[in-house]
């Protein structure tokens, strides 16, 4: 089982996913507000208390730099660390990113029904300038 999170300054969203299942639908999903935390290993906890999943893996996308396996939230007191939420936690494995990292490895699993235009417009070839010589 995999937990996977969006870490924001205003709210923390968690969904529990299992791999063999695929990972279009998750099995449970919950919204906090991430200020009613002292951390996100309390909300982390706040949501196995109602979703009783075997976690083994967990990866969080977090708004603020990521920085050799460590992490603080911008406009959050947070800080974390993969090793230091595996261990308090006890998953095999935490993973941190920074959050528009992790909305970049989405990309290429998105369906053409997930995209949508946000204004009109028509294409135009875009040619390359000759080299210099």
């Amino acid at each position: 089982m995999l937990l996977a999170g969006d870490i924001g300054g205003t709210k923390t969203v968690l969904a529990v996913y299992n791999h063999d299942q695929g990972l279009a639908a998750p099995l449970a999903t919950a919204t906090f507000p991430s200020g009613g935390y002292p951390s996100l290993e309390a909300v982390v906890q706040a949501f196995l208390q109602t979703h009783e999943y075997p976690i083994e893996h967990a990866s969080f996308g977090v708004a603020g730099p990521v920085l050799a396996g460590r992490a603080e939230v911008t406009n959050l007191p947070w800080k974390m660390s993969e090793t230091g939420m595996a261990a308090e936690l006890n998953f095999r494995a935490v993973k941190l990113l920074n959050d528009l990292e992790s909305i970049a490895y989405a990309v290429p699993h998105l369906a053409t029904a997930d995209l949508l235009a946000l204004t009109g417009g028509t294409s135009v070839a875009i040619t390359r300038p000759p080299e210099a010589g």
